[in-house]
């Protein structure tokens, strides 16, 4: 998918951009260059910067990182990642096998963010933090969407996954860019592109010894299409956004959690507690137990229209570089030149088995 993605297919890439901002609503006015005609590829679109302004940062200890959908938050449980009903995986499974990084995020916090592919797709520091160390994690690519989280066990800890390792101002913290099925390439903004090239060995960096620090909302990576970020936070008295719920959407910039002020036992910046009827619910940022029953009915009909909407859009993006693809070889067949050569059969094949 990833070489389709990066084709060059002048006007009939245009067509099928134009035809996907058509049908999924994407807003080109919050982009830089909001002309669909400036785009020559499909990984260029996707990839597309916003316009300064889009995404006011605001006054919080943690910000979203990201434009998309809250798949799960909440408390760690020692160890372990709530991923959905009767599914979970260990911090130590989701950094790749490493204890001692793991147990700096016993009884923390978690948030996992979905992207889907009419998203923007850059992700960007929740906090100011300073590099420590990247690691490459292999694995298979499942698709990431709500429909698969709730049926692949481990999901997050399985797939292909680069692991961003910080220290920030309350501590160490983590970002890991989990890759999908249609994702093509994995970057970061001091390395470029991890992945690929793919291995499958664990590979890693250092970077202790380097000054690389990032501002909050500072750019730190990017995906190609869509997929997921899981950010570990260490234990401390933190406060998600109480108007968070799991399904809901979210944008780059607006309030993610504050921290308790620990001299005081406050939260700092004057945000109002979550109250502890809401901290009581099910332990992953989901409505306590005084939710009604029409309520849950109504969060959970969304929740399947979300993620149906979701899984369509994995398949139109499918769709809409197979086509570019399949016209681009059509045109060769008849003699034209592609911009940047020929898509195989075989990449074909593979894909449309995918």
């Amino acid at each position: 998918m990833g070489r389709l993605a990066s084709a060059h297919g002048g006007s009939l890439t245009t067509s099928v951009i134009r035809r996907f901002v058509a049908r999924y609503g994407v807003n080109m006015d919050e982009a830089a260059n909001p002309d669909i005609t400036a785009y020559p590829t499909f990984n260029e679109f996707f990839t597309r910067a916003l316009r300064e302004g889009a995404r006011p940062i605001a006054k919080a200890d943690l910000i979203c990182p990201v434009d998309g959908a809250i798949s799960q938050f909440g408390p760690v449980d020692r160890d372990r990642i709530f991923q959905a009903k009767g599914h979970d995986y260990t911090t130590t499974a989701l950094v790749g096998g490493d204890a001692r990084l793991a147990a700096q995020f016993e009884h923390g916090s978690f948030a996992t963010l979905y992207l889907s592919p009419r998203d923007y797709h850059r992700i960007h520091m929740p906090c100011d933090g300073r590099l420590i160390r990247m690691i490459h994690v292999p694995g298979p690519l499942f698709s990431v969407n709500p429909t698969t989280a709730r049926g692949v066990p481990g999901l997050f800890a399985r797939n292909e996954r680069v692991v961003c390792v910080f220290e920030g101002p309350r501590g160490p913290f983590v970002l890991v860019l989990v890759g999908a099925t249609i994702v093509g390439s994995v970057a970061t903004v001091w390395h470029g592109v991890v992945t690929p090239p793919r291995s499958r060995q664990v590979r890693q960096w250092q970077y202790g010894d380097q000054n690389i620090t990032l501002k909050q909302g500072e750019e730190m990576g990017r995906f190609l299409l869509g997929s997921t970020v899981v950010m570990l936070f260490p234990k401390a008295d933190l406060q998600f956004n109480p108007a968070w719920q799991p399904a809901g959407p979210i944008r780059l910039g607006e309030v993610m959690a504050r921290l308790a002020d620990a001299r005081h036992g406050t939260l700092a910046r004057g945000q109002c507690e979550v109250s502890q009827r809401h901290r009581r619910g099910n332990g992953n940022g989901g409505p306590g137990p005084l939710a009604t029953g029409r309520r849950q009915r109504s969060a959970g009909n969304a929740r399947a229209h979300d993620a149906c909407q979701q899984s369509q859009e994995d398949g139109a993006v499918r769709r809409s570089l197979l086509l570019v693809a399949k016209q681009l070889a059509g045109a060769h067949c008849q003699g034209a030149s592609p911009d940047h050569g020929l898509v195989e059969q075989e990449e074909l094949s593979r894909s449309g088995a995918a």
